[in-house]
């Protein structure tokens, strides 16, 4: 059903309630209006990497190893299968009466927001540090959750709107400053496409303030930006019990009533938390009108109404046996073999059988369920950590010795009084090994949300990028055996892994994220060679937070790949595979560009052509990802080093030569100014074409240099 029939559908049904039924119906729990047919509904549900909270559910890779595939036609499928296991159990537990929490068909998801600090615990639920591949990510996910339908078949929800990156601790009264260049670069890109590009049905604001207004009730982002600007039209969503904050900690009005009523003139349709129960109260009291309760009722049921929720449709036949089904589960595998990002490997992996009489797992996330899932995530009905992997894949051709090594949090004291004996069955294990996987980490404990699931530091934010010491401690032992060691990291951010990558007997590491419930299975295919890793980091890893600005600076300065100022531990898009490449050479189509900017009007909707020939000159099949980043030369605007601005997975046979065409925006062309107006005055640019970002580390890391084409206009 297209917006314009369901709008007006919605408005013939809002015009047959009260008022004080319409104000019931911008609650989170809107409840049933028994006398019009119209039924509970509960708009809160969570679908960040899979049905989550739920109970039985595919949990897939956590968002920033889905960020690492580099794939935004395969996130498409993950949101496909999402919204169909969505459908599967709304069709099912609404039969039996159920429309509780966590049950709708309103997703929350995706979350887009930019992981601009390796310090943010949520920045594992992001696509990463990069507008572009933000933005890719974001708009595949969202179009594969909403479907291509006559009806939705979920409504997805591009969250935290705007500039939210924490820290978490003060989210809920920070105010986070930033320039007109920040803001148009860096922050609202990917917003912009899931709204325009993708037609997201909903958004979601933020809990902190922006440049002093609350972000969900903020007149430039929500009003000029959004539905001026943008042409939204689908609803606005508060995060949860974040219109309270105006009068507990932002301070920008006095009451519930004076809260409630300014967040929905700015336009906030949904309140998730009860701030909206006082909305009566300030109807009567004059803060706001019928006419403001009424739009933002009728923009909720024309979302009802595109969701198919009052009409048979072709989603009602969809059985609850799609939850969790084979199909999803290989497609779970899949993507968290895509996910893996090979950092070092010394001629050592893939692992062959035949060389190994007994291997040792060592480490607290070797064994873990909890180092899967990441956060935001359904139950899966089986999962396969790394141990069990490993073990399924042995079977009788080798031994698997295994010990946990150290808790996954101890702090200095705690380890020497407790970590002894865990220590000296680490040692043991690696001794009688040929060779050793060492398994460390964080979970959802260590790096998550403020106060959401009870974690160590209760803001859910890292304080440094060191492993906690108890696993500092393991590693050393771990080494100092001398037996040649798989580091496998599962950690949703970047960590310190400087002590491996130095390490002669740390052969490989492998960043494994949070890769889902068949991660342990797709770790296994990696190391034994049944795949070739082929992930590339979302994100930059650094050599130490000192580099960097302060956390709750929101300047780009010194950050993230595009402005940061020394070489990096490993940098942004990078990730080895198992095959030896080589970029012969690559093509652009520059009259095409020279014939657009004779009209910079249109230079944002153009895409231009550019041809990139890759080499495996190894000797097994493998998967690459080749990857365009663009330099302004001229321009005073530009960003400090360079952007990517196209990608693209390939497979390659042995020996295989391909020729792949990729599209480049014109929009790449173009820079912002500190005003965060796009302006094109650009003359020369460098593009560079090739597996890495072509700055001297990424080459040297990766042995690849990519192949650069001037562009001059």
């Amino acid at each position: 059903m297209n917006r314009e029939e369901a709008r007006k559908k919605a408005v013939e049904l809002v015009e047959k309630m009260t008022v004080e039924e319409r104000a019931s119906q911008l609650r989170y729990d809107s409840p049933a209006i028994e006398r019009l047919g119209i039924p509970a509904y509960n708009w809160w549900n969570e679908a960040l990497h899979g049905v989550a909270r739920a109970g039985q559910a595919t949990v897939f890779p956590q968002a920033i190893a889905m960020a690492a595939t580099f794939d935004d036609e395969l996130i498409k499928e993950v949101g496909e299968a999402v919204s169909v296991e969505a459908r599967a159990k709304y069709n099912a537990v609404s039969a039996e009466g159920d429309r509780d929490i966590y049950k709708g068909l309103t997703l929350w998801s995706p979350n887009v927001n930019i992981f601009r600090d390796p310090r943010w615990g949520r920045g594992h639920e992001t696509f990463g540090e990069d507008p572009y591949l933000t933005s890719r990510m974001g708009v595949s996910y969202v179009k594969g959750l909403q479907g291509d339908g006559e009806y939705l078949r979920t409504a997805a929800c591009a969250k935290h709107f705007a500039v939210h990156s924490g820290p978490e601790a003060i989210r809920h009264e920070f105010n986070a400053k930033v320039t007109g260049k920040d803001m148009r670069e860096t922050y609202l890109p990917a917003f912009e496409e899931c709204v325009k590009e993708a037609k997201v049905e909903a958004v979601m604001g933020a809990y902190n303030r922006t440049n002093g207004e609350p972000c969900c009730a903020h007149t430039e982002l929500m009003e000029n930006i959004l539905r001026k600007e943008w042409g939204f039209e689908g609803h606005y969503v508060s995060d949860c019990w974040a219109i309270r904050d105006f009068h507990e900690h932002h301070m920008v009005t006095k009451t519930m009533e004076e809260s409630a009523a300014l967040a929905l003139k700015k336009g906030c349709d949904v309140n998730c938390g009860n701030t909206y129960l006082y909305l009566m109260q300030a109807y009567k009291d004059g803060y706001i009108t019928q006419e403001d309760i009424t739009l933002s009722a009728v923009r909720l049921f024309t979302t009802r109404f595109m969701l198919g929720l009052f009409d048979p449709n072709e989603y009602d036949s969809i059985p609850y046996e799609k939850v969790e089904c084979s199909k999803h589960l290989e497609l779970s595998e899949k993507v968290a073999e895509k996910s893996m990002v090979l950092l070092k490997n010394d001629d050592f992996l893939p692992l062959d059988k035949k060389g190994i009489k007994t291997l040792g797992v060592i480490g607290p996330n070797a064994n873990s369920r909890m180092a899967l899932i990441g956060n935001y995530h359904g139950t899966a009905s089986r999962y396969t950590t790394i141990l069990e992997g490993i073990q399924d894949e042995a079977k009788e051709d080798f031994r698997v010795l295994f010990s946990e090594g150290a808790h996954l949090y101890k702090d200095r004291v705690e380890h020497l009084a407790l970590e002894n004996d865990r220590l000296a069955e680490a040692k043991v294990v690696a001794k009688h090994s040929d060779v050793v996987v060492l398994v460390l980490g964080l979970d959802e404990t260590l790096e998550g949300e403020e106060g959401d699931t009870g974690n160590r530091y209760a803001s859910g934010d890292k304080t440094s990028l060191d492993f906690p010491d108890s696993q500092t401690a393991l590693a050393k032992a771990v080494i100092e055996t001398g037996k040649p060691v798989v580091l496998a990291v599962m950690t949703g951010s970047a960590m310190d892994i400087s002590f491996a990558a130095k390490a002669d007997n740390v052969k490989s590491i492998i960043q494994t994220w949070y890769p889902g419930a068949e991660g342990g299975r797709a770790f296994a295919n990696i190391l034994f060679g049944k795949k070739s890793p082929s992930g590339k980091l979302p994100v930059t890893l650094y050599n130490s937070l000192e580099e960097l600005p302060e956390f709750t600076d929101y300047s780009m300065k010194g950050r993230t790949y595009r402005y940061i100022e020394k070489a990096a531990q490993y940098p942004f898009g990078f990730g080895l595979t198992y095959g030896r490449i080589s970029v012969k050479n690559a093509e652009f189509d520059i009259n095409s560009l020279k014939e657009a900017v004779k009209d910079t009007e249109l230079i944002d909707s153009k895409k231009f052509k550019l041809k990139v020939n890759i080499i495996n000159e190894g000797s097994c099949p493998i998967e690459e990802v080749i990857q365009i980043y663009i330099k302004d030369i001229d321009s005073k605007w530009a960003v400090r080093n360079h952007s990517l601005c196209a990608f693209k997975r390939v497979e390659l046979k042995a020996g295989e030569e391909k020729e792949v065409e990729l599209l480049v925006r014109g929009k790449a062309f173009t820079e912002i100014n500190d005003d965060g107006e796009r302006i094109f005055e650009g003359k020369n640019y460098i593009l560079y074409a090739g597996v890495s970002q072509p700055d001297e580390r990424s080459v040297s890391l990766c042995g690849v240099k990519p192949v650069s084409i001037k562009v001059q206009l």
